[in-house]
């Protein structure tokens, strides 16, 4: 009989596919420590959150390795449509309007 690996708690970040333990690691610095946690801020926030406290080390890969783990899926396999929609929530005040402004 062979020791099985642990499983991660189906809760736990490390359950989420994508998320690397810097990515991990970086989420416990805002408080997000578990994935309802992820879940009940969204992808979108966490990520505004993310940069607001190390705009350095986070990248927009950030947000879609957030917004894929929520899905189950890997962040490759998120279309441009979907990069665009998330980039929009993030920043909802179209460039056209602040080209505009100037």
């Amino acid at each position: 009989m062979t020791d099985a690996p642990p499983q991660p708690d189906s809760n736990s970040l490390h359950a989420l596919p994508g998320l690397g333990p810097k990515t991990i690691g970086w989420l416990a610095e805002i408080g997000v420590t578990n994935a309802d946690a992820l879940r009940a801020l969204g992808a979108v926030e966490a990520y505004r959150r993310l940069r607001m406290t190390s705009p350095q080390r986070v990248s927009r890969n950030a947000l879609w390795a957030l917004h894929a783990a929520l899905l189950g899926i890997p962040w490759t396999s998120l279309d441009a449509a979907t990069k665009a929609s998330l980039l929009a929530e993030l920043d909802p005040v179209p460039q056209q309007t602040l080209r505009n402004q100037r």
